[in-house]
């Protein structure tokens, strides 16, 4: 049918309304993957579970500041409580605040300099500055700052006062406040009576939850508030003690009939209901979720914050750790206690009891691998490619380097040392340098040959790409799988359900000038032999990605019909209309960082860039690079979620292919991504009525913690103020001169591989320098070192 069989007047608009309903009707029964069934939660009450935004959205602004409180409620949604830690001042009035130590996330040490005492709390002897020794007028000059030292202090600058919890729990209206005591035997030590001020403030009818580890002060309050206000025993770390009972909290744990007498439920840390080992795995789930639920307790879990080390089984996705919490198959916890309160709501209200399961599709944005799944195995390995078809890619990757017996191969990098313990092998005496490569030593897959590379000696190495944070990944399996050669990467692939593969041709012009091998031709000869020229409806779709244009160049002038991929310079800001036409006659689609679309200064976001409308406009498919999980790889605006950043790149930009080390990340949004189900219709407001219809997360009624991020909203915030972040440098254009190279030389006679031809020295087999030689050693102490250092953090 025509596009104009379906247009706005007479018969055909009326053949388009009754398409409209019927396919409404039919989504509306439930008729695709995506739509969204209603949640069984396993609460003790069956709805969903609490958010408790802890200090508010603490992760990014100061804990128990305006700020923080305000953004918690507008980015989640009206269910969200904010949480309140209480401490008392020295006129005994009650103040949210964190930590009894106030030096520890407010100014209060610069303000009185001479201040510092110490105290007994809980038996052992704490010095600082501390809440009795001032009273609320005296702390008017005091703000609060940034507790988490690797978190941004710009908004210390804010000048954010401390707040009395009065004012809390006026802001929070008509949503409801949860505080918590955590020392009421401090306080009473010292003349001040929290019992009567959580009894007068709790009249007002806005405290739904009172918590604390003293259980002493729970009975003294027990069946005094307000009947809608319920009690939590909070347990705090299983072999310390509850002051007021002397009892450790592991030994309270196995009286929770007794705790149901005094409180409707307990708060307990993560860890006590899924254990963590040593190294920094989970371990199955304990019994205490079905404890508690048995004995009518409604149980809270607490400390989740996105930019934590959570174990690796998470793949550094936090909102993947709350699903082990509110959507497992065999229980859910009854709230979550978060410093990043809109993760939390999106876990529970968006992705909790999705239909993973569903066949793939294969729509846009398409998931795209990087080396195979390489936050969890070793890049280009067989594990890595598995795990990336299993976790739902649509296109994995093979990036082609070559060995010295001309055997084409997957390897992220040509040099050896960043993607194996080849420095631990007896190979390690062929190192060399090649100045068209790198400056300083390397060994490369050229100086191998696949017998070597495959051989059970050399092992491959996961990447750690945020290394300098001590961000290690998947360590019990950094030295898993086995290469592939490219023959074997298209066998894997060609019975996968994938919509496509690409390949990734590096150095070409170095291969072909310095050693003799056509990389184009090897590669155009196994896509052949491996039978990717025979076009038929399952053929899969054939990518071959480089930044040398003159590499698409050749393969455009041998009229192969692969699609073509452009990599754009990585710094550019925006295209000529120029370089667009120039780029648009040899490629099909390009790639661009991220941060060519919403660059950043000082990890905030300043502005969106022209770069995506102008491609768009040229007629070409973008697809962004290198989305991952770890929470240092997003900036400030995403709040440390990958979703987050992947959502907005989705919303704000359409962006039609999304590059990733994580695709299982990647694939559970775009189950929820009205995309999931594409309905061939022409006419964008049918097609944009049905997709609606099928998913509210991202539909008319889009909840706020779905909506995209507002680009420079945060960098807005701190306009005027010392901390406003610098303004960016002028980003490059793309031109002309950058796009165009000169032809694809032919392969040269072959050299002995790695031989000194065009500047390399030495040559392969003679030992490098002292200073090369140094540092071949650091390639191999840096993965230990930062290895050592992870395993402290955590």
């Amino acid at each position: 049918m025509t596009t104009s069989s379906w247009g706005g007047g007479g018969g055909g608009g009326a053949v388009r309304l009754w398409c409209c309903g019927f396919l409404l009707m039919l989504l509306s029964g439930g008729g695709g993957a995506a739509a969204q069934r209603p949640p069984a939660y396993k609460t003790l009450s069956g709805k969903a579970p609490l958010v408790i935004a802890k200090g508010g959205f603490s992760g990014v602004f100061p804990d128990s500041s305006q700020n923080a409180y305000v953004f918690a409620l507008s980015s989640t949604s009206g269910d969200t409580t904010l949480w309140c830690d209480v401490q008392l001042t020295k006129d005994g009035v009650g103040i949210c605040l964190r930590d009894l130590l106030m030096n520890n996330c407010t100014s209060i040490n610069q303000a009185y300099p001479a201040g510092e005492k110490a105290y007994i709390v809980n038996g052992q002897r704490s010095k600082g500055w501390f809440p009795i020794d001032y009273t609320i007028s005296s702390l008017q000059s005091v703000i609060v700052t940034q507790a988490i030292w690797s978190r941004t202090d710009k908004f210390d600058f804010a000048y954010l006062p401390i707040l009395p919890v009065i004012n809390v729990t006026n802001l929070a209206k008509p949503s409801s406040v949860w505080l918590n005591i955590e020392h009421d035997i401090f306080y009473r030590q010292h003349g001040l009576n929290m019992t009567k001020y959580i009894l007068s403030i709790s009249k007002g009818g806005s405290v739904q939850y009172i918590s604390s580890p003293e259980l002493g002060f729970l009975q003294s309050i027990s069946g005094r508030v307000n009947r809608k206000t319920k009690l939590v025993f909070r347990f705090l770390d299983a072999t310390s003690s509850d002051p007021s009972s002397n009892q450790t909290y592991g030994s309270l744990l196995n009286n929770l009939a007794f705790i149901k007498t005094v409180a409707s439920g307990i708060m307990v840390p993560k860890e006590y209901i899924l254990r963590v080992t040593t190294d920094n795995y989970i371990q199955p789930a304990t019994s205490i979720v079905r404890d508690a639920h048995s004995a009518g307790l409604e149980i809270y879990a607490s400390d989740f914050a996105n930019d934590r080390i959570i174990p690796y089984n998470y793949s550094y996705d936090p909102l993947e750790e709350y699903l082990h919490f509110v959507g497992s198959d065999n229980f859910s916890v009854d709230g979550v206690l978060s410093e990043y309160p809109l993760t939390a709501a999106a876990a529970i209200g968006c992705f909790t009891n999705l239909n993973v399961s569903s066949k793939t599709d294969h729509g846009s944005p398409l998931i795209i691998s990087h080396n195979g799944a390489s936050g969890d195995y070793p890049d280009c390995t067989d594990l890595a490619y598995q795990k990336a078809v299993d976790d739902g890619a649509d296109v994995i990757d093979c990036s082609i380097q070559m060995t010295s017996d001309g055997v084409p191969v997957c390897m992220s990098s040509i040099n050896l040392f960043e993607t194996t313990n080849v420095q631990r092998t007896s190979f390690s005496n062929r190192a060399s340098i090649f100045k068209d490569i790198q400056p300083t030593p390397g060994i490369f897959t050229f100086n191998l040959t696949w017998a070597d590379i495959s051989s059970s000696d050399l092992r491959p190495k996961i990447s750690s790409p945020e290394s300098i944070y001590y961000l290690v990944r998947n360590p019990v399996h950094k030295n898993a799988g086995n290469f592939f050669r490219l023959s074997d990467f298209l066998t894997f692939a060609k019975d996968k359900d994938l919509s496509g593969i690409m390949i990734i041709i590096k150095n070409a012009v170095f291969m072909a000038n310095s050693l003799g091998f056509d990389v184009v031709d090897s590669v155009t000869k196994a896509l052949s032999d491996a039978g990717y020229n025979n076009q038929t409806t399952k053929a899969k779709e054939v990518m071959i990605q480089s930044e040398d244009s003159a590499v698409l160049v050749n393969l455009k002038q041998l009229e192969t019909k692969y699609k073509l991929v452009y990599t754009l310079p990585s710094t550019i800001g925006d295209a000529s209309a120029s370089s667009l036409v120039d780029v648009k006659k040899f490629a099909d689609a390009v790639i661009v960082d991220r941060e060519s679309i919403f660059p950043e200064s000082q990890g905030f976001i300043m502005k969106e860039t022209n770069l995506v409308k102008d491609l768009r406009s040229a007629g070409l498919a973008i697809y962004a690079q290198v989305f991952r999980n770890e929470f240092v790889s997003p900036p400030w605006d995403f709040f440390s979620d990958v979703t987050v950043e992947i959502n907005s790149y989705v919303q704000l930009v359409n962006i039609d292919g999304i590059i990733t080390d994580f695709p299982k990340t990647v694939r559970r949004y775009k189950i929820i991504y009205p995309g999931h189900i594409m309905v061939s219709l022409t006419v964008a407001a049918c097609t944009h009525a049905v997709l609606l219809a099928v998913n509210s997360c991202l539909g008319v009624n889009m909840p706020s913690y779905m909506k995209p991020a507002q680009i420079g909203g945060l960098a807005q915030l701190l306009y005027g103020s010392q901390a406003q972040p610098p303004a960016l440098a002028p980003m490059p254009v793309l031109n002309s001169s950058d796009v165009t190279e000169p032809p694809f030389p032919s392969a040269a006679p072959k050299n002995a591989p790695g031989g000194a031809a065009n500047g390399s020295t030495p040559a392969p087999g003679a030992s490098p320098s002292g200073s090369q030689a140094a540092a071949v050693m650091r390639a191999g102490i840096l993965p230990m070192v930062t290895a050592l250092f992870a395993s402290l953090l955590i």
